[in-house]
Parts: C-alpha cells; sequence; structure tokens
C-alpha cells in the first residue's frame, strides 16, 4: 500500500467491520450529525444542563468505542505493538468520546425541546 486515498480508507474499513455494518454505521453518523444540526438551529442556543449530561456521557462512549474496535478486530489490549497503536487508540476513544456526547445531547434536545425545560 503505496498511497492512503479515501478509497483505500473506505475499502481496509470495509474488511474491518463489514461491508454493510460499515455502511450503517456511516448512514447513522450522517443521521445523528443532520439532527445535532437541526437541535442547533431550531434551538438557536445551546442548553448548559443537557451539554454537561452529554460530557458526563463522553468517557462510556470513549470506552464503548475502544472495546467495539477490540470486539471487532478479534484484539486484546496486549497487541498492541508500539507507539501508532496507542495514538491510534487514543484517537478511537476520543472519537467514541465527542460522538455520545453529540448523540447524547441531541436525543435529549429531540425529547425534551426547550419550551418544556422551562
Amino acid at each position: 500500500m503505496k498511497d492512503l486515498t479515501f478509497g483505500t480508507l473506505i475499502a481496509v474499513f470495509e474488511e474491518i467491520f463489514g461491508r454493510g455494518l460499515f455502511w450503517a454505521m456511516v448512514a447513522l453518523a450522517v443521521i445523528v450529525t443532520v439532527g445535532y444540526l437541526f437541535v442547533l438551529i431550531r434551538d438557536r442556543t445551546v442548553s448548559w444542563r443537557k451539554f454537561l449530561l452529554a460530557q458526563v456521557s463522553m468517557p462510556v462512549g470513549a470506552v464503548a468505542a475502544v472495546w467495539f474496535v477490540l470486539v471487532m478486530t478479534n484484539s486484546r489490549p496486549a497487541d498492541l505493538g508500539g507507539p501508532v497503536d496507542l495514538i491510534v487508540f487514543l484517537g478511537i476513544a476520543i472519537g467514541g468520546a465527542i460522538g455520545a456526547a453529540i448523540l447524547v445531547y441531541t436525543v435529549h434536545s429531540l425529547i425534551r425541546p426547550p419550551s418544556e425545560e422551562r
């Protein structure tokens, strides 16, 4: 693999997760992102209570993302080979934490609009 292209990355992720699961995750990410943008535009402000709850969910999202990748790759933490693997795992954890926060904030905002909070 000489060149790292977008197509190569998609092929690698399809190989790791399977074509169906990978594209289902992409679709879910798009749906949550559109929902988050909808909530931000609709509310025109950030609810700090919901934001705090979303931040509390971040460690759970980080652990869940790392666990999910370990299960899908049939690996364990003892298989880490060096600093690059640790950096990748930290990136996965950060992505999972941010994703969990956005998901929790979006779902909470859709369930309880701002007019119901007051």
